[in-house]
């Protein structure tokens, strides 16, 4: 559903946007480091959309692919905690199985002291 609403939201900005630049047909004088030209307003306006978007791509890619590197480190992480936790794990049921053992042999006991 999220996917849906940021699609529609995208599409409402570009509908806007076409209509402002379409109305706004004027040359306009651009200044550059180098020198100067002059270019219809529509295309200055659509450019910078269009690099205001492959700048906010690229931040978001950047973003993902960090989030990415840092799932997999604690995923590496967990794998490893939890291999930890499953030999100490192992342990503890030895000992219960040893207890098990002894409460058997102590429930033996209590009978042969009742009868």
């Amino acid at each position: 559903m999220k996917i849906q609403w940021n699609l529609i939201l995208g599409l409402i900005f570009a509908l806007i946007v076409a209509i402002f630049a379409v109305i706004n047909v004027d040359p306009v004088r651009v200044n550059y480091l180098f020198g100067e030209a002059q270019w219809p307003l529509i295309l200055v306006i659509i450019g910078s959309v269009l690099m205001g978007g492959l700048i906010v791509g690229s931040v978001g890619l950047f973003r993902l692919y960090v989030i990415q590197r840092k799932l997999k480190a604690l995923q590496k992480e967990n794998d490893r905690l939890k291999g930890i936790a499953g030999d100490k794990e192992a342990l503890p049921v030895n000992d219960a199985a040893q207890d098990g053992v002894q409460d058997s042999g102590s429930i033996h006991e209590e009978r042969e002291t009742r009868m």
